[in-house]
Parts: structure tokens; sequence; C-alpha cells
């Protein structure tokens, strides 16, 4: 009988002490904590590092995934899908607002577990205005970034209480709150009047629910969620992502754009320049490579978009008149640049984030060739006489004087005769004079098949005709 309880007793102190040990091990275990800075204008870029941060962070094993935070604001479209990757990220988020979060900078902040402010922070205005001279824009952007402020407000929950035989929800965040962020006709009750935007200081978003505690440092933030023993990682982008971002600005997009659509046009206006066509080309490349590794564009949409110049090409070199390939051309190279910009895979898993994604890459797009079309028709008619572009054209002349012989001189013999357009000038295509059929470039404007010409110079190997 003694035996038996001193086995009992040995084996209750074994377990005790094993118990302990392990409750001691896991006290020593630091927790991981993943660091991401969102200091810039939020857009594709920062949309981009966030992506990779949060996949890094899973892939870590991380405990906390912290946003150091001092922005204001950016492209709704990228905030969406910043905020809707956090709502669903399995690891628990916080926010340190250092500063700034305007606009689409709280609608992320509210999307995280908590929220934490600096003294002076400030937290609101995000009334959804254009990107040019900051007005509001129309009633229905404005309603449907009222619904995703009160969603994602209401994302995080809250308790039902009964009062006076009513049920009632007492958020954590209250979603009337979130909204009067966005639209300045709401009123809250104790909290804003009608006709102001509602943007907190530190202190009402504690008030408020909207802040956890104040805190002026990331030491101090994990000190007051209890987390003692931590090791922070920082998200650190390598100099690759970091142009990848730097391209996939809009604004730089849109100057790409312009030197595309300006290299091919000016080339066509002007055969056999070269340097037009190669800043073309060099604006694709910058355009479309990004957008490849970042998985944006698929090799078939930069297919679209080379038929669509072949088409061009096409048609201003070869049939005369500008007809279905020019037009199927010109729909084409439009296709294709603003399918790149969009992630056509997340239309079967994200509808509604990609349809917004594809309406900004239309609005971009169009604006980009509507401000490069205003400039071609006011500048283009002097930019060949700049000197700027006379030093880049060649313009060097090789005289016989010079040691220079051509196997044409017989070309010259045509100065100062009459004959008829064959194919369209546009400027260059073929003219028949006495029974010969040559090459021609118009000195000025378009001349239609069958008009009369008549020859005024030729210079190097080319003849050069107006119209009679």
């Amino acid at each position: 009988m003694i035996r038996s309880i001193l086995y009992i007793l040995l084996l209750f102190i074994s377990l005790s002490n094993a118990l302990w040990a392990q409750e001691r091990a896991d006290s020593k275990k630091k927790q991981k904590v993943y660091q991401f800075e969102l200091n810039d204008e939020i857009g594709p870029g920062s949309w981009r590092k966030m992506q990779q941060a949060l996949a890094e962070a899973k892939t870590e094993n991380a405990d906390i995934f912290l946003i150091h935070m001092n922005t204001y604001g950016g492209a709704l479209v990228a905030a969406d899908s910043m905020r809707t990757a956090i709502l669903q990220y399995p690891i628990p988020t916080y926010v340190f607002i250092d500063n700034n979060a305007a606009s689409a900078g709280a609608l992320i902040s509210i999307a995280c577990d908590s929220i934490y402010m600096r003294p002076g922070a400030n937290i609101g205005a995000a009334t959804v205005v254009n990107g040019t001279d900051g007005q509001a824009m129309p009633d229905k952007y404005q309603s449907y970034m009222r619904s995703m402020m009160r969603a994602t407000a209401e994302a995080h929950g809250g308790d039902t209480i009964n009062k006076n035989g009513k049920q009632i929800i007492k958020w954590r965040r209250n979603p009337a709150i979130a909204e009067a962020m966005v639209d300045d006709r709401l009123a809250v009750p104790n909290v804003i009047d009608s006709g102001k935007t509602l943007t907190f200081t530190t202190n009402e978003a504690i008030l408020h629910g909207f802040c956890e505690a104040k805190a002026e440092s990331v030491e101090e933030i994990l000190q007051r969620a209890n987390v003692i023993n931590y090791e922070i990682k920082n998200y650190e982008p390598t100099a690759l992502q970091n142009i990848i971002s730097f391209l996939v600005n809009p604004i730089l997009q849109s100057v790409l754009i312009m030197l595309l659509i300006g290299g091919i046009w000016f080339e066509l206006q002007s055969p056999g320049i070269g340097f037009p066509l190669a800043v073309a080309g060099l604006a694709a490349l910058l355009y479309f490579m990004p957008l490849i590794l970042e998985g944006l564009a698929a090799y078939w949409e930069i297919a679209l978009f080379i038929l669509g110049v072949i088409l061009l090409l096409v048609e201003f070199l070869i049939i005369p008149g500008f007809g279905v390939p020019g037009i199927i051309g010109s729909i084409l190279i439009f296709i294709g640049l603003v399918l790149s910009m969009v992630d056509t895979l997340d239309f079967d898993f994200n509808p509604t984030q990609s349809y917004n994604a594809l309406l900004q890459a239309v609005f971009q797009i169009s604006i980009s060739f509507i401000v490069f079309m205003a400039i071609a028709f006011t500048f283009g008619s002097t930019f060949f006489r700049t000197k700027a572009f006379q030093r880049i054209a060649l313009n060097t002349q090789m005289k016989n004087d010079a040691g220079y012989i051509s196997t044409k001189n017989s070309l010259r013999n045509y100065i100062g005769k009459e004959g008829i357009v064959f194919s369209d000038l546009r400027p260059s295509g073929s003219i028949e004079v006495d029974g010969e059929y040559l090459d021609a470039v118009a000195i000025s404007g378009l001349i239609p098949k069958g008009e009369k010409i008549i020859v005024k110079k030729y210079t190097m190997g080319q003849l050069y005709v107006e119209e009679v």
C-alpha cells in the first residue's frame, strides 16, 4: 500500500516537472512580429509590396503583421485590394498610424485588427476625389466608398444587447462613423454634424472605438498588447522590386503610353527616321515588362498590342486610306494596353474588384490618348522644325563635290516634271511620271491617288513632290 502511494507521488512530481519545463520553454519562445512600412502614396506599387510582405510573413510563421503607416491616401482600387487582403489574413494585423492615415489610408487602417496612433496623428477624410484638381467625384463613387468603409467596420463585429425590448448591436467600430469619414452629408449623434467630413484625432479615435491606445513607438505598441518576448522582422524590397514599383506608378505609365503612341505616330509621319520608333520600343518595354513580372500582363495581351501595331503599319504603308486594318489595329492596341494592367484571372474570383480595376485602366489609357492627341495637333506641325528634332534627325547631305556619287542620279531629271499620284502619298507613296512608276514623298500634307503633282526636288535618293 505504501509502495503504491510512493509510485503515485513520484508520477505526480514527474508530470508537474514536465509541465513546468514546457511552460518555461513556451515563455522563452519569441513571438515573430513582421513589420511593413507604408509611407508612400497608395497605388499598384505599394499593393505589390504588401502582397509580398503578407506572403513572406505567412511563410516565416509570423505571429503579428504590423503596418507602420504614414500616408495621405492614393488609388482606391489598390486600397480596396489591400484592405481585402488584410480582412482575410489569418494572422493578427496591427497598424501604427505614425502621423497620417487619410483617405485610402483610413480604409486600410480600419481593416486591421488593432489600431494604434501617435499623439497628434489623424485618421479619416476618405472622400473619393479625382487625381487632377482634388475635386470630389460623383456620388456613385462616394456611394461605393461608403459601402466599403461600412463593410470594413462591420467586419470586426459587435455585441448584441437588449435595450427597451429591442436588440441593438454595439459595434466594435461603428459603421456610421466610418461612413461619415466619406460623406459630409451624414451626421452621427454626439460625433459630428452634417456638412463636415469626419477626421479623428488620436484622442477622438480612442473615444469612439477607432483606436486602441496612444503609442510613441512600435515597442510601446507591443508592450500595450502584452507582447513581451518578441523579434521584429522588417520587409525589405529588393532593388528590382523598387524599380518595378516605380514603373507601375499610374503617372509614369501614362507618360510611357504617350511616348509609345507618339513614337509610332511620328515614325509613320516621317518614315526612315528611326528615332521615334526606338522611343516607342523603349516605352513599350518599360510599360509591359513590370506588368509581366507583376503577373498582370499575359503574353496573349501583348500579342494583341503587337498585332494592332502591325495592322497600323500595313494601313499606313501598304493599303491606301484609313480603313478596316487601321480601325482594328487601333482597337487592338487599346485593348492590349488596358488588359495588360488588369489581372484577368481575378474576374472569376473577385469580379467587383476586377471590374473597378478595369474601369480605372480604361480611364487612365483614354486620358493618355486624349492628352497625346491634344499635344500632337497643337505642337506636331512645328515639332519637325525644332532644333531638338534637327539634332536627332539625319539631315546630312552627301553632295557630289564631297565625293559622294549616287547610282540614281538619273532621278534628278524628273525635277520640274508633272505626273499623277499612283498610290496615296501619306506622306510617302508612288507616282507616275512619263510612264515611269517612282517612289516619292509629299512635301506637306497628304495627296490622294489620282491627283496631279510636280516634282520639286531630289534629296538623299528621294523625290519630293507637291500637288499642282
